[in-house]
């Protein structure tokens, strides 16, 4: 085996079936699905000439066939161009399935390790990124139907299950269930899709420990002890003038 083929063959799954574009088929699937996950697409001319994000992955095909043929040079000089036109860093080692899409598209890295399967959505600021030195895989594996929200980071050889969500600028450094949806910078699981298909509501309980759902919450809280303050002091002042408590300040209530 090659230095070439042995630099794949740890790739799972996702990396199968990844040659390059096939003529005008592979070129239409791109343009249908910038047209069905993003509704700001309104003409096939808009999306060819002003979609960064599409570019790079027409670069990216033809820098990793060269990746593959051992063009090593070429593949990155061919990157590199892409990512000064684009904004987008695609390393050419990196295997990407079909129907992928980088939405705005500024600012997304992916190293050369990582293995993008269908059906996968990034947002800006994006990293698929690796925490170690050492040969061999270091980056994350995104399997099918991932969508990334903007400025999140998935770091390390992880995987990221089917279907699952990472949302916008979380830091995730362990493995994702499929269908789960991982939030804040802990990169915390808090929920799963159900056997039927149906995602759970998120628990508002548990995602409060992150830093911006707590303040919310000592917010609501002293939101709450002065409505009671204000409640009982405008009760105690109906009394000391002497009336009948009216209906509406019954039990502290009225405010």
């Amino acid at each position: 085996m090659s230095t070439a083929e042995s630099s794949f063959a740890h790739r799972g799954p996702a990396s199968k079936a990844r040659a390059p574009a096939h003529g005008w088929r592979r070129f239409r699937e791109d343009l249908d699905t910038v047209f069905a996950r993003d509704p700001a697409a309104r003409t096939t001319a808009e999306v060819v000439l002003c979609y960064p994000g599409l570019h790079a992955i027409w670069a990216h095909r033809i820098a990793h066939g060269l990746w593959r043929r051992r063009r090593f040079l070429l593949a990155r000089w061919l990157s590199h161009v892409a990512r000064s036109l684009t904004g987008v860093e695609i390393h050419p080692g990196a295997a990407i399935g079909r129907r992928f899409f980088i939405d705005h598209g500024m600012g997304v890295v992916i190293g050369e390790t990582a293995e993008v399967g269908d059906d996968v959505t990034l947002y800006q600021d994006v990293t698929l990124g690796g925490v170690s030195l050492e040969p061999g895989k270091r980056h994350p594996t995104l399997e099918d139907g991932v969508v990334v929200g903007a400025g999140a980071k998935v770091l390390g050889a992880l995987k990221v299950g089917a279907g699952a969500r990472i949302g916008a600028g979380a830091v995730v450094v362990k493995d994702v269930p499929p269908g789960a949806t991982v939030v804040g910078l802990a990169g915390r699981v808090l929920d799963r899709v159900h056997d039927h298909g149906e995602r759970p509501g998120i628990d508002l309980a548990e995602s409060s420990r992150d830093h911006g759902g707590r303040v919310l919450e000592v917010l609501f809280e002293k939101v709450e002890k002065l409505e009671s303050r204000v409640s009982d002091a405008a009760l105690s002042a109906h009394r000391t003038a002497g009336g009948d408590e009216a209906p509406e300040f019954a039990g502290g209530e009225g405010i």
